[in-house]
Order: structure tokens, then C-alpha cells, then sequence
């Protein structure tokens, strides 16, 4: 209690009121002081709160000065008069305080001289009143549970270390619905209330309701909160704006900004200078936010996904179950929000197992339904970003979820969407603006897999089967297109004579690989839905067009679905010679990729007598190459070699360049025969004979395929004379064997034969040479991985 009966609570009312009234006004306190009759010493007391009572003639004449009317100036008085003495004699407040003649009332003022007169000849802005933590504003409670983000919380801490920051520390925080932004900010908040004293104030901008708090609102509401009384509160955004720059201009406090729309929402609530923080939260990236620090959530690793589950459900319940709290951070896609919901419907139901959630979770068509308990659900989360979006995003983000692809690139979705790419891309950044869309690589985009869902869901209620079937056709026959477009750059009767140099393969084809490996996904599933269709022709044609680039890729398991597709679908045409064609390739498959070899020999066999059946003698050859492959690997080398020589002689009475190859292929497979029998020295001469074969086609030719087929035949010849211990000159053959690897432009091709290089060259005594080769190959087999390509047959 102050001495004659005014409190200090008083004072600062008064005193509010009155910088308040003064900065509204656009006057500097000289200004006033000038106006008034009171001089510049006595008015800074009264704003600092250090004048307790003054006389009501002061505050006439302050009223009069600063044109306020009737009520305000009552208001001003009754502030005063209850800091006053107890016993002071009141003093009549006259009727109606308009401004002295010839003095404005009010004076038309920008935000930033606002600001500029609201520090002008002052020491410290009006006082934050001491009861702001109970402010309307005042933080919510911190999340006990709260996991993960150091990285983002080091951040801020370090920002926040500087008390005097050459600019006013912004923090945007941003990322897709679920992501738990709001509870960082407001965790990160009370992290850092240690630091500033001032106060804390968190504002839901309601960024993603019909109608988003504007933020003439928003100012008013923070003014209040830190102390100005509603009749000092400015009418226009600008002067709230000043204000509240003043207001803070000194003062070390925290502002969440949570849920914002947009920039124009948020920078009027911007400190103009000074050590307070503000922390911004929307789904939006808000592209156009100057000066900003900018802080993308992501979802959590697995192993902060299975802690922040540990942390709501109990650690030793998770714990004991590590394979399904495992599969059930996955299933909700690492999404924090999934995640509590998980959780917490986990601490629901005490007894049930973690697995059991995860069966009820596997089935998509269920699980956004599950991801719901109390007020918290995953759907709402998504649908009011969904709401917002223009039509054309809406339908974009909904056609996206046909894309089979973990990601995918503007073509794709625009092919889905009917719309061109250039635009499509658009509308996808747009979507990344708007939190609803990743962006996986600068050129390929991403949805979360609950995003996914939920644009399933949309897909399903907004759209009719007809418009979904012609999109599925529409974009299927653009992708299938474009498939066989490429596969048939490596189709030796079809490929150009384009060569590359630098000892790596044309640039066409290493587009068409890139994009036939990427976007395998994509063809596999159009390829599918073509069979469903019916669309039989389609399937043969494009698995014609690819079964060259096959080679490229034997470890691939899809090509024994590629090729089971065509089969069928050359049966389902009733062409023979295109199903003895298939069948073939599939009899491949089995034996080259899957190594089943008793299959692809059931296969070769049945593909032998539909050639047969229509005297097609190119595909008796293949049949019987493939047939006699797979009795190789078998070890049943003398069928096997009787079965290449009548390859070859098939081939012979066929004048292309696949039966020439063919030809080819033979020679090696039965000189492969004549090694593994134990007649290497014979091995040796029909090997050579089959490498001549080949270095003569790619004098010819050049072409990537034709490179892999002299480098595959070099290594062997490589093996067969590593058998006689024949070690400089299987040393030559594999080099030999590297020159046309690194033509087709595929290193991981060359690690078996960089291994048995090494091999050639620790048994003449050159260990470290060896060393240094099986370093590399061990380093390009952990980068590739085990995929080796080879030829063909």
C-alpha cells in the first residue's frame, strides 16, 4: 500500500492510460507536455507510474490536449483519482474534454511513426503490468510427455542467449498438420520463460477456421494482455501496431503466434526492434515472411516415435513389445498427433497388447478411423488444410493417391490430374506451401502415408467411378507409353547407332534407364491396371519393348510379374508366336533372376513348343537357350551343351541382330559347360572364339547391351583361364572385361570382376595393387548394393 492510500496498481492504470491516449494521438511527450501546461519531467512520472495522483486540473488539461471526449476523460480521471490521497478534495471534471481551440484532435499517424513517437525523449516504454502471466494470453500448460526436437529447441536457445539482438528475433515454425507444432512452440515457450521475465502470451490465430482472427483483432487482444485499458486501445491496425512495437521495444517477453493464415496476418504482430521473441506456428511455410529464422518440422525418427509412445503408454509396456511398438510407429507414420493417439488409446485399454492395435491399424480402410480418441483425431486434422485449398489443389492433392510410387514427379501426378506438368508442378509447390505435400528431391514430391489415406478418402466421396476409371486409363496409357518408348532404346533392332564418350554410356540412354528404374512403381502398376482392364495389347507391347533393359537389372524380382503379365495376356489375345515370345522371357526370368531353375526349364519347355507349333525358329533358339541354361545350373553339362549347340544352329537360319547375339550367347553358355566339366583348355578356345564374336558387333554397333555382352565374356574368359593358373593373361581379361563395364556405364557391374582381379594379382605376388582393387570393390558394392548386372542368356 502506498503512503495515503494509492496503490501501485493505481498508478500503472493511470499511467497505461495515459502513454496510451498519447501514442494514439501521435504525440511525443514534449508534444504534449507543450499542450498540456505540465512540464516534460512531471508528464515522464506520470507514464512511468512514478506520479501516484495527480491533481484533476492536470489531468483536465492532459484530457483537453489530447482531445479525448467525455467518457474517455472520465475514464482518465477516475484512474487518477483512485491513485490520489485519501481526503483530496475532488475537483469538477467539466463537461465533455474536447481539445483547446486550434489544436487537433488526433493526428493521422503511420504504424511506424506511431512507434517512433512512442519512444521519442522517452527512457522505457509503460510498464507490463506484473499480473500478465494471468492474462487471457498467458501460456498453456507444457506437455509433460514432450519428446524429441532438440535440434529445434537448441536453436531457439541459442537465439535466445543474445540480450540485445541487432534484430528482433522471429521463429517460424512450420510442417504439415500433426506434426505437434502448437506443442513445441508453447514447450519451447516455457523453456525459455527463465530468460524472460517480461512475460509469455500465446494467440491462436485460428489460421485454419472459415474466418482467421485478423489481425486488427489479434493486436487488440495482445495490447489488453499487456496492460493498455480498452478505451486506450487504438481503432486502426496501423496505430495497434505502433503500439504494441512501443509497448515491447524494451521488454525481453515470448509471443506464440499459433495457427497463422498468412504473412499479412502475421507481420503487423511483429516487433519492430528489440529483445523479445516471437514464435510463429502455421501449416503454411508463408513463403513471403521476411527476416525470418525458419524451423520445418519433420515427423520423428523411429526411435523417438517408440519413446514418445514410452513415455504415454508406460516404458515398460513398450519395451516388452519392441517389434510392434516398431510396426505401430510406422503404421501412424511416425506422425506425433498418430502417435498420442496411439498412445493414448493404448493407456485406455490397459490389458490390451501393443500388437493388438497393430492388427486393428494394419487395414488402411480403418485406420484414420482408429486414429481418433476424445478430441483428438487425425481426419479433422487434415481436413480443415483440405477445406482451404482452391478446387484445382483439391482435385491435384485427391489424384495424387493413385500414384503408386513412394514419390513422384510433376509428369506423373499430371498425367493422373489432367493437367500439364508445368502446371501440375505449381499447384504441387503450392501444396508444399500449403503443409499438405513433401518435397522428396528438388524434382520429385512425396504425401505423408496418412495424407494419403485421408486424399484416398477424398478421392472415394468427391469423385465418381467413371471419372476415376478415365484417369487411371488416361494416365496408365501415358505411363505405359512412355515406358516402352525408353525399353525400346535398349532393343538392339531398334536402338540407334548414337554412341556416347568418355567411356560412358549416350546420354538418351541413361535418361531411359533413370527413368525406367524410378518410376518402376508407376509402369508396374499401370501395367497391372491394364491387365484388369483388359487392355491386352498394351501389356504385350510395353514388356516387349523392355525385355532388352531386363539385363540391366537381373536382380530384380518384378520381372517375373512384368513377364507373367505379358504371358497371360498373349494368351488372353490367342497369338501363339507372341505367347511362345513371353513365355520365353519368362522362362528367363526363372532361370537368370530367380534361380529356380526347374521352373524356367518346365518354361523353356513350354515355350519350345509353341515355337515349334508355328515354326518360329528365333524363338526355338531362345527356348532352347534358356532350356539349356537351366540344365547348366543343374549341372547336367552334357544335356545342357547338346542344348546350346541346337540354339545355335536355330539361331544360324535367322539373319538379325538378336539372333546374332543369340549365336553369341551359345558359344558362352557352352563353353561355361566345357570349364565347370573340367575342360578348361577347351573352354579357353571356344571362349575366344565367342569374345571375338562379340568385340566384332561392338565395332558395329556400340550400344550398351552390346558392351555388357563383350564384358560379361571377358570375365569368363578371365575364369576359364584363372583355371589353368593362367594368372597374367586372365589378368588381360579382366581388364579387358572393365574397359566395356565402364562403357555401359554401370559400376556395380564391375565388382566381381574387380574381385577376381584381385584375386589374378595376389597370386603373382602383387598383394598391395590387390589391396587397393578389393578396397574399391568392396566400397561400390556397399554404395550399389548387390545388384550385378549381366547379359541376358
Amino acid at each position: 500500500m502506498a503512503a495515503g492510500g494509492g496503490t501501485d496498481t493505481d498508478a500503472n492504470e493511470f499511467s497505461r492510460l495515459l502513454a496510451g491516449h498519447r501514442v494514439a494521438a501521435g504525440l511525443t511527450q514534449e508534444e504534449l507536455a507543450a499542450a498540456a501546461g505540465v512540464s516534460l519531467r512531471a508528464l515522464g512520472d506520470m507514464e512511468r507510474g512514478r506520479t501516484r495522483g495527480p491533481q484533476r486540473r492536470t489531468v483536465r488539461a492532459l484530457a483537453e490536449a489530447l482531445g479525448l471526449d467525455g467518457a474517455q476523460a472520465d475514464l482518465l480521471d477516475r484512474a487518477a483519482q483512485s491513485g490520489r490521497p485519501r481526503g483530496a478534495r475532488p475537483v469538477p471534471t467539466p463537461a465533455g474534454g474536447r481539445a483547446r481551440p486550434g489544436r487537433p484532435a488526433a493526428r493521422e499517424a503511420s504504424a511506424d511513426s506511431t512507434a517512433r513517437a512512442a519512444g521519442a525523449r522517452d527512457d522505457a516504454p509503460p510498464a507490463i503490468p506484473a499480473e500478465l502471466g494471468q492474462s487471457a494470453l498467458a501460456l498453456p500448460r507444457d506437455i509433460a510427455d514432450f519428446t524429441a526436437r532438440e535440434d529445434a529447441l537448441a536453436l531457439l536457445a541459442r537465439l535466445a542467449e543474445d540480450e540485445r539482438p541487432a534484430h528482433p528475433r522471429v521463429v517460424l515454425v512450420s510442417g504439415q498438420p500433426g506434426l505437434g507444432k502448437t506443442s513445441f512452440a508453447l514447450h519451447a515457450a516455457h523453456a525459455l520463460a527463465g530468460r524472460f521475465p517480461d512475460g509469455q502470451l500465446s494467440l491462436d490465430l485460428g489460421g485454419m477456421s472459415p474466418q482467421p482472427l485478423p489481425a486488427r483483432d489479434a493486436l487488440g487482444q495482445v495490447l489488453r494482455a499487456l496492460g493498455v485499458a480498452d478505451a486506450a486501445v487504438p481503432a486502426g491496425t496501423e496505430e495497434r501496431a505502433g503500439l504494441y512495437r512501443a509497448l515491447v521495444r524494451e521488454r525481453r517477453l515470448v509471443l506464440v503466434l499459433d495457427n497463422a493464415a498468412d504473412e499479412s496476418q502475421v507481420r503487423p504482430l511483429l516487433p519492430g526492434s528489440g529483445p523479445a521473441v516471437t514464435i510463429v506456428t502455421s501449416r503454411n511455410v508463408l513463403p513471403g515472411l521476411e527476416s525470418v529464422h525458419r524451423l520445418s518440422l519433420d515427423v520423428l525418427a523411429p526411435a523417438e516415435a517408440a519413446g514418445l509412445l514410452a513415455r504415454i503408454a508406460g516404458r515398460e509396456r513398450i519395451e516388452a513389445a519392441p517389434d510392434a511398438t516398431a510396426e505401430l510407429a510406422r503404421l501412424c507414420g511416425y506422425l506425433p498427433l498418430a502417435l498420442r493417439i496411439a498412445g493414448q488409446r493404448l493407456v485406455a485399454r490397459p490389458q490390451q497388447p501393443v500388437a493388438h492395435l497393430v492388427r486393428q491399424l494394419a487395414a488402411e480402410e480403418n485406420r484414420l478411423d482408429l486414429l481418433e480418441t476424445g478430441d483428438l483425431a487425425v481426419r479433422p486434422a487434415f481436413e480443415l488444410s483440405y477445406r482451404r485449398l482452391p478446387a484445382e489443389s483439391q482435385l491435384v492433392l485427391r489424384r495424387c493417391a493413385l500414384t503408386a510410387g513412394q514419390d513422384f514427379t510433376a509428369e506423373i501426378a499430371a498425367a493422373y490430374a489432367g493437367r500439364t506438368a508445368a502446371r501440375t508442378e505449381l499447384v504441387l509447390e503450392q501444396l508444399v506451401d500449403a503443409g499438405l505435400m513433401q518435397a522428396a528431391t528438388p524434382d520429385r514430391y512425396r504425401l505423408h502415408d496418412l495424407v494419403r489415406l485421408y486424399a484416398g478418402e477424398r478421392l472415394a466421396a468427391d469423385e465418381t467411378g467413371q471419372e476415376l476409371a478415365e484417369a487411371r486409363t488416361r494416365a496408365g496409357r501415358w505411363i505405359l507409353g512412355r515406358a516402352a518408348e525408353y525399353g525400346l532404346r535398349f532393343d538392339p533392332d531398334h536402338a540407334t547407332d548414337a554412341t556416347g564418350t568418355g567411356g560412358t554410356a549416350p546420354a538418351h540412354l541413361t535418361e531411359a534407364a533413370a527413368w525406367l528404374e524410378y518410376e518402376h512403381p508407376e509402369w508396374l502398376a499401370a501395367l497391372q491396371q491394364a491387365q484388369r482392364a483388359g487392355r491386352h495389347r498394351e501389356v504385350v507391347d510395353t514388356a516387349e519393348a523392355m525385355h532388352w533393359f531386363s539385363d540391366r537389372l537381373l536382380s530384380w524380382g518384378i520381372w517375373a510379374e512384368v513377364f507373367q503379365l505379358s504371358a497371360d495376356a498373349a494368351r488372353a489375345i490367342g497369338d501363339e508366336r507372341v505367347e511362345a515370345v513371353h513365355v520365353n522371357y519368362l522362362a528367363w526370368t526363372y532361370v537368370t533372376c530367380l534361380h529356380r531353375y526347374q521352373r524356367g526349364i518346365e518354361l523353356a519347355t513350354e515355350g519350345l513348343e509353341l515355337a515349334r507349333a508355328v515354326g518360329d525358329r528365333e524363338q526355338q533358339g531362345w527356348a532352347l537357350t534358356y532350356l539349356a541354361s537351366g540344365l547348366r545350373y543343374l549341372q547336367r553339362h552334357r544335356e545342357a551343351t547338346d542344348a546350346f549347340h541346337r540354339a545355335a544352329d536355330a539361331f544360324a537360319e535367322v539373319a538379325n541382330r538378336s539372333a546374332m547375339i543369340g549365336r553369341l550367347v551359345t558359344l558362352r553358355g557352352a563353353a561355361n559347360c566345357l570349364r565347370e566339366s573340367g575342360r578348361a583348355e577347351e573352354a579357353v578356345e571356344s571362349r575366344r572364339r565367342a569374345l571375338a564374336g562379340a568385340l566384332e558387333l561392338v565395332e558395329r554397333w556400340s550400344s550398351p547391351l552390346i558392351h555388357l555382352l563383350a564384358a560379361m565374356t571377358a570375365h569368363e574368359l578371365g575364369l576359364d583361364r584363372a583355371a589353368l593358373k593362367r594368372w597374367p593373361a586372365a589378368e588381360k581379361a579382366y581388364r579387358q572385361a572393365l574397359v566395356h563395364f565402364e562403357a555401359v556405364g554401370r559400376p556395380d557391374s564391375m565388382t566381381k570382376t574387380l574381385t577376381e582381379l584381385g584375386t589374378a594379382l595376389i597370386e603373382q605376388g602383387r598383394a598391395e595393387e590387390a589391396r587397393e582393387l578389393l578396397t574399391e570393390a568392396l566400397t561400390d558394392l556397399s554404395a550399389e548394393g548387390p545388384r550385378a548386372a549381366g547379359a541376358r542368356h
